[in-house]
């Protein structure tokens, strides 16, 4: 699988993967100015970067686990996908859960973004589905352990 990047002016970094096992390459900011995120407040932070993805795959946009954890910074959409067919600007729409406030530094590590396989499905309008032992048991519905 290829990923052809172009980098826009405003962009210095390339994302790469750190180690031989990663899954995710890191996304910088690529902002000029610090950018202070009050508790709960939400917003769209530039890459610098656009993608081109081979037929068949997407780019999918994951928070960074140390800034979540460490400072409750996140994703609004939990995790985003950039399709195929797209060729703007990757932006990271980020999200402060702390009670805190927290600053994104020019060039900062902000999410991490992994590229999976997906297909599209078929669709079928059926007027029955199958049986399964758990039926419409939802949330919970299979215990704790």
């Amino acid at each position: 699988m290829i990923l052809k990047i172009f980098r826009m002016a405003h962009n210095k970094f390339v994302p790469e993967y750190k180690t031989e096992g990663a899954a995710g390459m890191d996304l910088c900011a690529a902002i000029t100015e610090p950018i202070t995120l009050k508790p709960l407040e939400r917003y769209l932070i530039p890459t610098g970067l656009k993608i081109e993805l081979e037929h068949g795959y997407e780019a999918q946009i994951r928070p960074r686990s140390g800034l979540s954890i460490k400072h409750g910074i996140s994703l609004i959409n939990c995790v985003g996908t950039v399709d195929e067919d797209y060729r703007g600007e990757v932006c990271v729409g980020v999200v402060n859960l702390s009670n805190d406030e927290y600053t994104i530094q020019p060039d900062e590590r902000i999410a991490q973004m992994v590229i999976a396989h997906v297909e599209q499905a078929k669709i079928e309008v059926v007027t029955e589905l199958s049986e399964t032992v758990r039926g419409e048991g939802g949330f919970g519905s299979t215990g704790k352990v």
